[in-house]
């Protein structure tokens, strides 16, 4: 048996992008669990993802309002299978980013975090994973938008990014 997960962050709806795109909900309705870093910018879109959703779990961003922090906790957590799994915004940046997230979590296998908009996967040398989905909405100087689909079965942790086509991506 395994679980699915969905990540994203760094949505900034509708600053950014009108929607999601079809695709990234097409994800949603699959995934046993969505994982959001960060940066809603809009309460609808939380509305929508906690509807739609199975599990969500999520934690708000430097972009987020009174609105969103008063929901969302700045850590989230969940265990997932045998994995402790964290998400937090920021983690700062990369130079030294393991050895900084080994001693801010210590109790985590998996972090999830967004808000460079640029995918990141890397191994602490504690061995906690660390996962940065991009954004679905906004590449900003990438080349794609992205987004992660994980397979979590035990502790095995089986990423997959996953690029969107531009025009999927609906510009104000």
């Amino acid at each position: 048996m395994s679980t699915k997960l969905l990540l994203l962050a760094d949505t900034h709806l509708p600053k950014r992008a009108k929607a999601l795109p079809e695709e990234v909900w097409s994800e949603i309705d699959a995934a046993d669990i969505v994982v959001h870093a960060g940066d809603w910018v809009s309460e609808e879109l939380l509305d929508q993802l906690a509807e739609r959703s199975r599990k969500l779990v999520a934690c708000y961003g430097n972009n987020d309002g009174a609105g969103l922090r008063a929901r969302l906790p700045l850590v989230g957590r969940a265990l997932v299978e045998e994995v402790r799994l964290a998400v937090v915004h920021e983690t700062g940046p990369a130079p030294g980013r393991e050895e900084r997230m080994d001693k801010q979590f210590p109790d985590t296998d998996l972090l999830v975090f967004g808000h460079s908009h640029i995918p990141w996967d890397s191994v602490t040398p504690a061995g906690m994973r660390l996962l940065n989905p991009g954004s679905p909405t906004d590449r900003r100087r990438q080349p794609f938008c992205t987004y992660l689909r994980l397979e979590i079965s035990g502790s095995a942790l089986t990423p997959e990014l996953r690029r969107l086509p531009l025009r999927e991506v609906r510009r104000r």
